[in-house]
């Protein structure tokens, strides 16, 4: 039988935000939990709209999903945030209550390592990263739960090498930095996670082995990337964005309702089919 929990408000954050799968995903989770008055949009916010967009919701207001810019600016805006949060200084969901608190937690981690054991990884004696922006610090401690042993990060300045460091040493990850012009040597690692806007793996897809190991391409709009592409059609297998973005809308699903199994193989027959019309 329906739910009949009253009118229930969650919504995805960002700017630019249009092209969020996020309304699609979580959408589906409730018609199949059978929440009925339970609602998910978008609103594009960006990091100076954001405390007022906050102090405006109201107690039928039950979670907010964030993308960038805005995971970081959250965090002053919250009365807690959880360890995972706080490992990478970096809030996508947050869990709205009725008394007004506001719990801020991240799912991106837990929502790799989930994505990664649906493929069969488990562990990873050694893993490479392709990137060292925002995501690839996620990557670093999704890896952390995963790789027993050295993580190479491939990126293009000393300043984002820095940053890598700084987050290794924090994640307690043994991590050893190379340049962006060796990126190639990457392909041969078990685990490689490309963390890099789109576009910018291309030019390695020629430099893909006979027999790899196992692809994380964090993108999912346009898919395959040229990378993952041939490294599909040589043997190796796939882990998409659009898997790292189900398993971490299921924990933001079960979070925000209170509900749980949330509905994966709905939401990714939902999602397959909205990308599939774009």
């Amino acid at each position: 039988m329906p739910v009949r929990a009253g009118a229930r408000r969650a919504a995805v954050l960002g700017s630019p935000i249009a092209h969020s799968l996020s309304p699609v995903l979580h959408r589906t989770a409730y018609a199949e939990l059978g929440l009925e008055g339970w609602t998910y949009d978008r609103f594009d916010v960006d990091e100076e709209a954001l405390p007022g967009f906050l102090e405006k919701l109201g107690p039928e207001w039950a979670g907010l999903s964030l993308t960038m810019p805005l995971k970081r600016a959250v965090i002053p805006l919250l009365d807690e945030i959880s360890e995972t949060a706080a490992s990478v200084d970096a809030v996508n969901t947050v869990v709205l209550t009725g008394d007004g608190r506001r719990t801020g937690d991240n799912t991106d981690i837990p929502g790799m390592v989930a994505a990664l054991r649906e493929h069969g990884i488990e562990k990873a004696d050694t893993a490479a990263v392709l990137g060292a922006g925002a995501t690839a610090s996620s990557a670093l401690a999704a890896l952390a739960r995963v790789c027993t042993g050295e993580v190479t990060v491939y990126v293009r300045s000393e300043t984002r090498a820095a940053e890598m460091r700084g987050w290794a040493e924090r994640l307690d990850v043994d991590v050893r930095i190379a340049d962006w012009a060796r990126a190639e040597q990457a392909l041969h690692a078990p685990l490689v996670v490309a963390t890099t806007p789109a576009g910018t793996t291309d030019a390695l897809a020629s430099a893909v082995p006979e027999m790899p190991g196992t692809l994380f391409d964090v993108l999912y709009d346009p898919w395959p990337t040229a990378l993952a592409a041939r490294w599909s059609a040589s043997g190796g297998a796939v882990v998409s964005g659009l898997d790292l973005l189900l398993h971490q809308a299921v924990l933001q699903v079960e979070q925000m309702t209170g509900r749980a199994p949330a509905p994966l193989a709905a939401m990714r027959k939902a999602g397959e089919r909205a990308l599939a019309e774009r």
